[in-house]
């Protein structure tokens, strides 16, 4: 049977390559190639340009991880056909970012630069000094990244100041009166 998300098949867009080898599924698009393993309590159904997961067994793990493999695959397929993006913005008072090559400056309030590595496969982008955009075909690597940069002044909630991604919303709070 599967889960709601494993019902509906794949459905693989022109210019959008799959292939299987053994249990590794391949996808490669105008962006890039990914790859991943399929678990072994899951059964691969490949019919012209889609493909299908269903559980081996009829136990609630395999039922669970088709689910986890379809939403990894359909992630796959939109990634290298295009790509993933992650928006974060600087709220507060000399808060800056610069890109310089592979690395992320920031200047968060600190007596020091914050100094960010791009991982591979990702781009970053600063459009202004309080936007940045990370750019990339693999979801996961993409908005973990985001996720460190967010870390590394998440938003206060008394006057917001922090990085915060860009449609998140703060429940701010009010200082204590005497």
């Amino acid at each position: 049977m599967g889960t709601r998300i494993a019902r509906s098949p794949i459905e693989i867009p022109d210019g959008v390559e799959l292939k299987l080898e053994g249990r590794v599924v391949i996808v490669k698009g105008k962006l890039g190639e990914l790859r991943q393993e399929v678990h072994g309590k899951v059964k691969i159904h490949q019919e012209n340009s889609s493909l299908q997961f269903s559980p081996a067994h009829g136990d609630r793990e395999s039922n669970a991880l088709t689910g986890t493999m379809t939403s990894l695959v359909k992630n796959m397929v939109k990634g290298v056909s295009k790509g993933f993006e992650c928006c974060l913005t600087l709220v507060g008072v000399g808060y800056r970012a610069k890109v310089e090559g592979k690395n992320l400056n920031l200047s968060l309030g600190l007596s020091h630069p914050v100094v960010v590595t791009m991982r591979d496969g990702i781009t970053v982008e600063s459009s202004s000094p309080t936007e940045i955009v990370l750019k990339g075909i693999d979801k996961q690597k993409v908005f973990q990244m985001g996720a460190n940069i967010r870390a590394k002044r998440p938003p206060e909630p008394y006057k917001g100041k922090g990085i915060r991604y860009k449609d998140e919303s703060i429940a701010m709070k009010e200082t204590k009166k005497k």
